[in-house]
C-alpha cells in the first residue's frame, strides 16, 4: 500500500517517535491518533501476551498527558504499572513492542533503565503519589519549581491502586505541603461506578479549573479571612455546594483541590482541563472515569478475561479450551483444595488482596460467598484481618502472591507469628515468574520467612504434595506458609483424600552414592534428572522450616558432599538453613549451594531463565561436576 493510499489515521502513530512529535499535532488529530494507538495495542499484545484491558482504558489519558505536559522534564509516574503501554508506545518504544515481556525485550512495567520517560519503576501498586511527591519536593529544594519553566509532577493512580493504605498515607502527607506542585490523577475504572459523566461534568471540571475562577476564589478567601464568621460560612457553603455535585469532600479535607469527575475517553474534556491544572500550584486532584477494555468490544464485555491474556487472534478473541489441560496448575490445585477443605472445615475462610482470579478463588467465592473476603490492594490489612479472625476461632487462609506478601511483612511478623496465630499463607507465584520479571519474582520468601519464630514453611515438589501440604498447614494450628510456583508441575496425580505430612520431615526420592542433593520445591524434578546422571542421592526436603536436621546429619555420615538446590536467592535461603544445621553439629562437609544470584533476574520465558541460571537438570549436573570433578 502506498503512503497516499493509507487511511489517514494510519499516518499519525508512525510519525510519533517522542512526545515532542505528539505535541506537534493539532487538537483535532488526537481522536484519530487514539483510535490508531488502541488498534496498535490490541495487535501488539495479541502477539506477545501482556496486559490489555487496563492499557486500552488509558489511551486518551496518556495522549492528553503527553500533549499537555513537557515530558520528560515534567515528571509522570504511572500506578499501577500495567496501564503504561500507551505511554511506552508514545515515548519512542513503538517498534520495540514486539519484544514486550520477552527476554532482553521491553518490560511490561515502567522501568527507569529503559527510558528517561519512565521516571519511576512501578511493578507493585499504590506507590505513585509518594514517589511523585518526593520528586516535587526535590524540585522545590533544587529551585526547579519557579518561573515559566517550572517542573510539574503528575501521579496517575488507578486500576484499584487507591485501595492501598500507602496511597492515603501519601495523600495525607502531600495535602499539607502547599508549596509543592503535585497533580494526582485518579484513573477510576471500577466497573461498578456509573459511566454517566457527560457534558455537565465536563463543564464543571473546566469551570472549576479555570484560572479566573480559581483567582477569584483565592481573592475572596483573602478578603473574607479578616471576618472569621463570614469566611467560615463561605467555606462551608463552598464545600457543601461542591459536595452535592462531585465526590470531593474526602480529598478536599486531605488538603487537595479536587476537580472532576470527567470522562477519561473525551479528549475535548481532558486536554483543556489538564491545561488549566498545569498552571495551578499546590496539591491538586483530578478524578477521571475510564473503562477497562475501551474500544475493543471483547475486552469491554469481559475486562477480567482480557486483563492479562496470552497470545490470541484479535479478530476471534481469546478461545477457552474445549477440554481441560492434562496437568492442573498449582493455582488450580489450591482452588480445588480450598473448596474441598471448606466442605469439611466450616470455620475456614479465604482472604485475598484483589487477586481473586490469579489466586484461584473464583469457585470458592461462588460456593462460599459469606466466607470469601477480597480486601482490595491492601496486603497489610489482609494479613492483620486474618490474624483477627484467627484470634476468635476462624481458620483463615490468605491467598497471596509471594511478591505481595513482602508488602505485609511487619503484619506477618508481629500480628500473626508473634501471637502464634494459625493463619495459612498460600504463596502463589513463588520462584521466577517469567514474563512479569523482577518486580513480581517470588525469590525472597524463604529468607524473610524462615527467620520469623513460630513459622512453618513448606515447598511442594509436585501437585499432590501441594494439596497435602495445604491440608497439613491447617492441621498444624500454627502460622504456616505453603510456597508453590506459577504454572504446572511435573504432572503427578492429585489424590482426593487428605493426608497430613509429618512436620519437619523430608523424603529421600533417590538413594545414591557420595553426593547428597537436597532439593526444595520446584527444584526436586530437575535435581532428580541430575541425580540419575550422577548416581547421587536426591532428597525432597519438603520443609524449609523446621528443616529436617536429623536426616541431614544422617546423610553427612554416609556421603562426601552436599548440594542444595532452590528456586530462590542463595543468600539466606534454604541452602543456608542446611549449612546452619551442619555448623551447629560441627560437621565439616563441602557444600555447593545452587540457586539464584545476588542480582535481579529480568523478565523472560521461565524455562529459559532457569536454564540461563543453571537450574535445569543439565545445568545442575554441569555445576556439580565442575565443583566435584570426581562425581
Amino acid at each position: 500500500m502506498s503512503e497516499d493510499a493509507k487511511p489517514q489515521n494510519e499516518k499519525l502513530l508512525a510519525r510519533i517517535d517522542s512526545p515532542a512529535d505528539l505535541r506537534g499535532l493539532s487538537r483535532e488529530q488526537l481522536p484519530a491518533l487514539a483510535d490508531e494507538l488502541r488498534d496498535y495495542i490490541v495487535n501488539a499484545v495479541s502477539r506477545t501476551g501482556g496486559h490489555l484491558s487496563s492499557n486500552l482504558g488509558t489511551v486518551e489519558l496518556t495522549i492528553a498527558l503527553h500533549y499537555v505536559f513537557d515530558t520528560p522534564r515534567d515528571r509522570l509516574v504511572w500506578d499501577v504499572g500495567h496501564q503504561s503501554y500507551p505511554h511506552k508506545i508514545l515515548t519512542g518504544r513503538r517498534d520495540q513492542m514486539a519484544t514486550l515481556r520477552q527476554y532482553q525485550g521491553l518490560s511490561g512495567f515502567p522501568r527507569r533503565a529503559e527510558s528517561e520517560y519512565d521516571t519511576f519503576g512501578v511493578g507493585h501498586s499504590s506507590t505513585s503519589i509518594a514517589a511523585a511527591m518526593g520528586m516535587a519536593v526535590a524540585s522545590r529544594n533544587l529551585g526547579e519549581n519557579q518561573g515559566p519553566e517550572r517542573r510539574r509532577h503528575v501521579a496517575v493512580i488507578g486500576d484499584g491502586a487507591m485501595s492501598a493504605g500507602m496511597a492515603f498515607e501519601a495523600l495525607n502527607n502531600a495535602g499539607v505541603m502547599r508549596d509543592v506542585d503535585l497533580l494526582v490523577i485518579l484513573n477510576d475504572n471500577d466497573m461498578s461506578i456509573s459511566p454517566a459523566v457527560g457534558a455537565m461534568n465536563h463543564y464543571l471540571a473546566r469551570i472549576l479549573s479555570a484560572r479566573p475562577l480559581v483567582k477569584a476564589r483565592d481573592v475572596a478567601r483573602q478578603m473574607l479571612s479578616v471576618v472569621p464568621p463570614m469566611y467560615e460560612l463561605a467555606r462551608k457553603l463552598e464545600e457543601h455546594a461542591k459536595g452535592m455535585l462531585v465526590p470531593a469532600t474526602l480529598f478536599e479535607e486531605l488538603g487537595f483541590t479536587y476537580f472532576g469527575p470527567i470522562d477519561g475517553h473525551d479528549l475535548d474534556a481532558l486536554v483543556p482541563t489538564l491545561q488549566n491544572l498545569r498552571e495551578m500550584h499546590g496539591p491538586l486532584f483530578l478524578h477521571v472515569i475510564t473503562r477497562k477494555g475501551q474500544g475493543y468490544k471483547l475486552a469491554e464485555s469481559d475486562p477480567v478475561l482480557y486483563h492479562g491474556p496470552g497470545k490470541f487472534d484479535p479478530a476471534e478473541g481469546i478461545k477457552r479450551p474445549l477440554t481441560p489441560p492434562t496437568k492442573p496448575t498449582y493455582t488450580q490445585v489450591f482452588s480445588d483444595w480450598v473448596c474441598d477443605m471448606a466442605e469439611v472445615e466450616p470455620r475456614l475462610v479465604a482472604v485475598t488482596p484483589a487477586m481473586r482470579e490469579g489466586s484461584g478463588l473464583v469457585e470458592f467465592e461462588k460456593r462460599f460467598p459469606q466466607r470469601y473476603f477480597d480486601v482490595g490492594i491492601a496486603e497489610q490489612h489482609a494479613v492483620t484481618f486474618a490474624a483477627g479472625m484467627a484470634c476468635d476461632g476462624l481458620v483463615p487462609v490468605v491467598a497471596i502472591y509471594s511478591t505481595f506478601l513482602q508488602r505485609a511483612y511487619d503484619q506477618l511478623l508481629h500480628d500473626v507469628a508473634l501471637q502464634d496465630l494459625p493463619v495459612v499463607f498460600a504463596l502463589d507465584r513463588s520462584g521466577l515468574v517469567g514474563a512479569d520479571g523482577a518486580t513480581h519474582a517470588g525469590v525472597y520468601d524463604y529468607a524473610f520467612l524462615r527467620c520469623v519464630p513460630n513459622m512453618v514453611i513448606m515447598a511442594p515438589a509436585d501437585e499432590n504434595e501441594c494439596r497435602q501440604m495445604l491440608y497439613s498447614a491447617v492441621r498444624y494450628h500454627a502460622p504456616v506458609a505453603v510456597r508453590y510456583p506459577r504454572g504446572t508441575g511435573p504432572g503427578v496425580l492429585v489424590q482426593k483424600e487428605f493426608t497430613e505430612l509429618p512436620r519437619g520431615k523430608a523424603e529421600v526420592r533417590r538413594q545414591g552414592k557420595r553426593i547428597a542433593i537436597l532439593a526444595f520445591g520446584s527444584m526436586v524434578a530437575p535435581a532428580m534428572t541430575a541425580g540419575e546422571a550422577l548416581d547421587a542421592t536426591v532428597v525432597n526436603m519438603r520443609f524449609v522450616k523446621p528443616i529436617d536436621a536429623d536426616l541431614i546429619r544422617e546423610l553427612a555420615a554416609t556421603h562426601d558432599a552436599f548440594v542444595t538446590v532452590e528456586e530462590h536467592v542463595v543468600m539466606g535461603g534454604a541452602g543456608s538453613a542446611c549449612l546452619e544445621v551442619l555448623a551447629e553439629a560441627g560437621i565439616e562437609k563441602p557444600v555447593l549451594q545452587l540457586g539464584l544470584p545476588d542480582r535481579y533476574i529480568e523478565h523472560g520465558e521461565h524455562a529459559l531463565l532457569l536454564r540461563l541460571e543453571g537450574l535445569d537438570g543439565p545445568g545442575i549436573e554441569k555445576r556439580i561436576r565442575e565443583r566435584f570433578p570426581e562425581a
